[in-house]
């Protein structure tokens, strides 16, 4: 179908800014320029937000906790945010987290790990999966229920998420209710049709998915290491029940409904949800897209029934 009016009047208004393109940018730049295109949209209230920091691998890893209204234990939700492993934090992601937690009736974890090129693969993987850890393990104190354990993320977020659940199945443990996939980033691959349909001009470019994966690989041969790119695992059984995203003008739309594939075809319980005229990122545009509140209102629902709300 067409490009959504909405989703076109955000591009039109980007290119007027006519920004560069981050395979043009240093990590640096891309982050100054990422924070500075920044929406400012009134903050959504919840019941409670706090900062900490947890332990991680090589050092402390920030997380922001959002507490739903009402009275827990609450059902959790840990989330990973998108921006290519490189560029993304917790305030990028700010309003989406609390918009969760208020839909979903979750406690919402979004965690603050390492980004590349300073910290390389599996640098953030490693951090998202011992953030995940410490949530089952300690989820009774901040109000949670560690039986009801949920992760999620957009774009290298969903891939951090895919990989965590493969990690939790591998490493026997924790036990995991469902995965929250936002047009994920599955596999180190540009040979798609959706690469060549979307390469230019709907927000994400493929020199820009080269530049992200360029600077979180120490080299290109650790993209087929599944802990990288999910799709590549040799079996996808014994994984939690899934929801996938995709938008249909986007590179990783096909990666992410291949992954969907294989996950149904490994016999897990999967939902995979293509929103057409819809763009890389369109996710977190609740407050301005239509089918955004759409999508969130799915992920929502999904989760609620995970964590049987």
């Amino acid at each position: 179908m067409p490009l959504d009016p909405q989703a076109k009047l955000m591009l039109d208004q980007l290119a007027a800014l006519n920004l560069p393109d981050f395979s043009t940018l240093t990590p640096e730049e891309a982050r100054k320029q990422f924070d500075a295109t920044r929406l400012p949209l009134p903050p959504i209230e919840i019941g409670g937000v706090e900062n900490r920091s947890i332990p991680g691998p090589e050092g402390e890893i920030p997380i922001r906790i959002y507490t739903p209204e009402g009275t827990g234990p609450f059902p959790v939700l840990v989330f990973f945010h998108g921006g290519g492993w490189v560029i993304g934090d917790l305030e990028s992601h700010d309003a989406l987290a609390r918009k969760l937690a208020l839909e979903a009736g979750c406690l919402v974890i979004a965690i603050d790990y390492r980004l590349a090129p300073e910290s390389k693969y599996p640098a953030a993987a490693e951090d998202c999966y011992a953030a995940t850890c410490w949530a089952a393990a300690h989820a009774a104190e901040i109000g949670g229920d560690p039986g009801r354990i949920a992760i999620g993320g957009d774009s290298a977020g969903g891939n951090l998420s895919a990989v965590v659940a493969q990690m939790a199945r591998d490493r026997s443990g924790p036990d995991l209710c469902f995965e929250l996939l936002v047009y994920p980033v599955t596999n180190h691959d540009y040979s798609t049709l959706s690469y060549a349909e979307n390469a230019e001009g709907y927000f994400l470019t493929r020199s820009s998915m080269e530049w992200f994966w360029n600077h979180y690989l120490r080299e290109a041969s650790e993209g087929q290491n599944a802990y990288a790119s999910p799709l590549r695992a040799d079996s996808l059984a014994g994984l939690p029940p899934a929801l996938v995203i995709t938008a249909e003008f986007d590179p990783l739309r096909d990666e992410g409904e291949a992954y969907a594939e294989k996950l149904r075809q490994a016999g897990v319980p999967v939902t995979c949800t293509r929103y057409d005229g819809q763009i890389h990122g369109f996710f977190s545009f609740f407050q301005l897209i239509d089918s955004s509140k759409e999508a969130v209102q799915e992920a929502a629902g999904c989760l609620r029934r995970a964590f049987g709300n």
